[in-house]
Parts: C-alpha cells; structure tokens; sequence
C-alpha cells in the first residue's frame, strides 16, 4: 500500500538507512536536511509499494555517486540530481512515472525522495542493492538482466554528460567513475531505467519502509532505556533480513583511510574493552570484510556495521575516529543477493578479497566483548 513520507518520518528513515547502509551510502545527516528543504517547499512524497506498480510503468533510479569523505566537504545544491533525470528522459524520449533508490544508505536512500519531492514522482519503496556497495555495476539490476545505461551524470554546474555501454555495465562504472572524479569527487546519476515488471523481478523490496522500521525501532529504545541493538534484532527477524549477530565490542585504536580513485579505502582496528581481542575492518567506501583474532566474522554481501556503543546511531567509514566506543554487527542479507549469480557481481573475490562467502549466521561461535 503506498503511503505519505514527510518530513516526522526523515529522522527515523535517515538513521535506520545508514544502518542498512553498512558503513557507506553517504552522509546521513546531509541528504535527511536536503529532503527536509524539499518537503517543507514542495510537500510530501508519496511511497509506492513494488506490488502496486503497473508492469509497464517507467521507473528511473537517481542516485549520488563519488567518494564519502568528499560528499562531507562538498554540500550538493539540491537540484543535480533532477537534473540528471531529465538528461537521461531526454536521451530515452520517454518520462519516468517513478524514481527510486539504487541501494540503502544514508545519503542514497535520500537523493530519491529528494528527486520525488522536487518533481511531484513517486518512489518506489525497493532498491538494486539491499544495502550499499561502491560500484554501479553491483545491482540486484545488474544480476538479473537490466542494462545500466544509458545513465546520466549531472554536475553542480548544470552540466550534464550520458554514458551508454550497451549491456556492460562494468564499463559504464569505470566511465562514469572517471567523469565523477573529473566533477570534483561526486555527481548524481540516473541510470537502470526499467519497466515495474523488471523492478518486481529484480529489486529488493520494501527497503524504505524497513530503513524507517530500524531507525523507529533504535529512537523507541532508546526512548524507553531498552537496549537498542536487541530492538534492531527484533526489528529485523519479520523481514527478509532476519539474522543479527553481534561480532564485537570494543573500542577503535585505529584508522587508515584515504581518497583514491574516487572511493574512500582503508581499514579499522578496534579492540575489545578488555584489551584481549582485536577486530579489524576493511572498507571501500563501505564495510567489506571483518576479522576478530584473524579469523573472518563476516564478508560482503552480508551486512557490517558500526554502531555506537551505547545508542546503536550508525558510524559511516568516514565518520570512524579513534576512541569511539562500537558495537559491531552482522547482517544477513536477502536470499536474492547470495545466489551464485549475485556473488559473481558483489561477492568477496569482487573486491580482491581471498575469502569465501559464508552466511553470517552459519559462522562459528564468536569471542564477543
């Protein structure tokens, strides 16, 4: 059933979708103040249930792209992504009926509602990832058969520029990722324009509708002086993603990051509040891999997050510092993202890592501190 988004709910949504958003997606607090901007002027956004597209409607995703530890310095003006939107629908000769988000994420599961609210579409509640990954090429879209391009790409100039590589939509990342570098660091895209039939098939559903579940369920408890991280546990055991595991607490002792290439890489050390365990991350742009003693916790696709130690309020790669005390948890994700398939696009070998997947709830007994 679809419902009115307003401005009571971004708070919720913003935090619960950067939980989804495993440590990326984009600053948080930044896209939930642009679409508070947009609200307050243009009004509510409507919400469509996946079921409740038509088949042949038009569905076009918008996003932010480029690298998290820019996107904190370079505030975008509100407009570039409509923009974006409207070069792509000029490309095709054809008007979206809908946008939607292409991943979960702080800042990603915004741009959207940000799009809806300045053009009057609706948003589908679903997306292409179920979570965020650093590349256009890692979709639940791309997996099962829809091309990514052609896309657009607007700057904050009012410039615009339209990739089209046919069905290779590694080639469209690597250009895209390339003319984003060259726009100082981020853009806003639309890309894998689609009918409703293609986003039935191949999207994650209901993942706004869950992000605002988490960020309510996280705000209740902590309301209530209940423990939050047990609230995101029961929160999420209805859904597709019905597995929570805490792999750590502690504190971080450490973090190497950088800028390169457009992403933010690097990785975390934490260590247990006792001083006997340590757990150490790596991450491009968003949390890829864990490791408690050496030994592997929980990998990508599933979901890593950081979370702050008390109040369980989501810590993106960019906003790790020494000191912070965390609670670090894994996620399962959807079926749809652990098939052979999706593992050859998002799985560990796609980012370098010699690991096998292995769901995190069939992982040994964990040390947790």
């Amino acid at each position: 059933m679809s419902w009115q988004l307003g401005i009571e709910h971004l708070r919720d949504l913003a935090r619960g979708a950067a939980i989804l958003g495993t440590g990326g997606g984009g600053d948080p607090m930044i896209g939930r103040l642009l679409v508070e901007q947009a609200i307050r002027e243009y009004g509510p956004v409507t919400v469509l249930d996946p079921d409740e597209l038509d088949d042949d409607a038009f569905v076009i995703p918008t996003a932010q792209m480029g690298a998290p530890t820019v996107i904190v310095e370079k505030i975008p003006r509100g407009s570039e992504p409509v923009g974006a939107l409207r070069a792509l629908e000029r490309r095709l000769g054809r008007t979206a009926d809908a946008t939607m988000p292409i991943e979960c994420g702080g800042i990603n599961s915004m741009i959207p509602l940000l799009v809806a609210a300045r053009t009057g579409l609706p948003v589908v509640d679903a997306d292409g990832m179920g979570r965020a990954f650093p590349e256009l090429q890692m979709e639940t879209f791309s997996v099962y058969g829809v091309p990514g391009s052609p896309m657009a790409i607007a700057g904050e100039h009012d410039e615009t520029v339209v990739i089209d590589t046919g069905a290779d939509n590694r080639q469209m990342e690597w250009l895209a990722r390339g003319i984003t570098i060259r726009l100082g660091g981020v853009a806003h895209i639309a890309e894998y324009s689609m009918t409703g039939a293609e986003v039935k098939r191949t999207a994650v559903p209901r993942t706004l509708s869950l992000g605002l579940s988490l960020g309510r369920a996280v705000r209740l408890a902590r309301e209530s002086h209940s423990d939050p991280v047990e609230a995101v546990r029961a929160a999420l055991a209805p859904t597709l993603y019905n597995h929570l595991r805490v792999l750590f607490r502690g504190k971080v002792v450490d973090v190497e990051r950088r800028t390169v290439e457009g992403f933010a890489r690097g990785r975390a050390r934490f260590t247990s509040y006792d001083g006997v365990c340590t757990l150490e991350l790596r991450f491009q742009n968003e949390n890829l891999v864990a490791e408690v003693d050496g030994s592997v916790v929980c990998t990508v696709p599933d979901l890593i997050c950081v979370l702050e130690g008390d109040t369980a309020e989501p810590i993106t790669t960019e906003g790790l510092r020494y000191g912070q005390r965390v609670t670090v948890v894994g996620i399962s994700t959807p079926e749809l993202m652990r098939t052979p398939e999706a593992l050859a696009v998002f799985g560990p070998s796609c980012f370098g890592l010699e690991v096998e997947f292995e769901p995190v709830e069939r992982r040994g007994d964990l040390v947790s501190t």
